[in-house]
């Protein structure tokens, strides 16, 4: 059985549906230390989800409750995460990102501290949401400093598409929201028009978003502030 997680673990797309040609990510790492392995054994059984393109993420039967799901896209090392997690117990969260070290991080983290809302899934977020996902079925989406792929020629490879956001509304509940939040002010503004070009989805605040009181402030975000970047967020609404 473990083995068979640490194989499932290095399948992170797959190549039909919503599939991308170009990625938003590049991987740079695809390897366990004895440490993460040893997290992986202890907490992976309970806390791992994995991709089944022909299945549907049964949330009472996951979690064991019905409380609104709401899924991450990108979550970094997770502290923000856990923090949510926490902050807003009535809710359950799917946190999805490709990149190991972190994907092991929030395991170790949530395993250690008995978070029973929070699961976690190695993946390429747009297939989970295909395949995966009911329409209509998720309470928030929170995609907190994607990569800003600041260079023009790299405009292709950033996560906030129109495709992508589309999708994002489709598998949202009526009164569900999507929430971002970026310190790159140029992705900031393109991210705004995106989602403002979708007509399922309004803007309540019209233009960026007030601060979220339960959204934490994490180590990455203040190296942006420390460089005194501007962070900017945003809030949009299924209509």
């Amino acid at each position: 059985m473990t083995e068979e997680i640490f194989e499932r673990l290095n399948r992170i797309e797959v190549r039909s549906g919503m599939e991308r040609q170009i990625k938003s990510y590049v991987l740079r790492n695809n390897t366990l230390d004895e440490h993460q392995k040893e997290i992986v054994k202890k907490y992976g059984g309970k806390y791992l989800l994995f991709f089944d393109e022909g299945g549907r993420i049964d949330v009472r039967g996951i979690y064991g409750d019905e409380k609104p799901l709401v899924i991450e896209i990108g979550f970094g090392m997770g502290e923000g995460t856990v923090s949510i997690a926490k902050e807003r117990a009535g809710y359950d969260y799917l946190a999805i990102d490709v990149y190991l070290a972190g994907v092991v991080k929030l395991l170790n983290n949530v395993g250690s501290q008995g978070l029973d809302n929070v699961r976690i899934m190695r993946f390429n977020a747009p297939d989970v949401l295909e395949h995966m996902v009911d329409d209509g079925s998720v309470a928030g989406f929170h995609i907190f400093f994607p990569d800003p792929w600041p260079k023009k020629r790299h405009h292709k490879r950033r996560l906030i598409q129109r495709p992508l956001v589309e999708l994002l509304a489709r598998k949202l509940e009526k009164g569900g929201y999507v929430y971002l939040a970026t310190d790159w002010k140029e992705y900031a503004e393109w991210m705004l028009d995106v989602l403002s070009s979708v007509d399922s989805l309004e803007n309540p605040y019209c233009g960026f978003a007030d601060p979220v009181p339960w959204r934490p402030r994490t180590k990455f975000e203040q190296k942006g502030l420390d460089k005194d970047y501007e962070i900017s967020e945003l809030w949009f609404v299924k209509r």
